[in-house]
């Protein structure tokens, strides 16, 4: 299995639902993200998870499995991965540095 670290943004999407508005989903999967040892960040498109590759791929499968469990029959997931091997780099370190250097061009 696969160890390297990885970054993975995951937007979940229910389909078929009575409504527009996705929060109630939202509001169940990250919970369930939360309750995972992974460092994770909510975002206004999705959610950042932190750890290694095998790990995080068994959250957002966990996550299916849960959303499933509560009745979603339906869940379309876009996941965007980021690996790197020359340093270790968590999502905070990205957001500083593109930060720093907005600040260093003024």
């Amino acid at each position: 299995m696969a160890k390297i670290f990885c970054l993975a943004d995951v937007c979940m999407v229910p389909i078929g639902t009575n409504s527009a508005s996705v929060s109630d989903f939202v509001a169940l999967i990250e919970a369930k993200i939360r309750s995972s040892p992974l460092k994770s960040t909510l975002h206004s498109a999705g959610t950042t998870i932190e750890g290694p590759w095998d790990e995080v791929m068994s959250l957002i499968g966990e996550v299916h499995e849960y959303a499933h469990s509560k009745g979603i029959v339906r869940i379309q997931t876009d996941i965007r991965v980021g690996t790197r091997t020359d340093k270790h780099q968590t999502a905070q370190d990205k957001v500083d540095k593109v930060l720093k250097k907005m600040e260093e061009q003024k």
